[in-house]
């Protein structure tokens, strides 16, 4: 029975450890390198959700470009 407890506590401490890092480790991520959006509706038609109706894109948003002033012409830019 204590070596059942044991075992519980070493996987709860590991599974703490491990959230502990991960969560700062993507919140700094998300933040800095790049997050991921969704494209709804006609406002970008054609390039993005050509089939119009509800249907939606998925697109990767590269902080790490805008940070190092590396836009250029022909990119697509979001502004929140």
């Amino acid at each position: 029975m204590a070596q059942a407890r044991d075992l519980g506590r070493r996987y709860i401490k590991a599974f703490l450890k491990g959230f502990f890092v991960a969560v700062p480790v993507t919140v700094t991520f998300l933040d800095r390198v790049a997050c991921v959006a969704r494209v709804e509706g006609a406002s970008m038609q054609p390039s993005l959700n050509p089939g119009g109706g509800q249907a939606s894109d998925v697109v990767l948003l590269n902080h790490w470009s805008v940070r190092n002033y590396e836009v250029q012409r022909g990119d697509i830019v979001s502004l929140v």
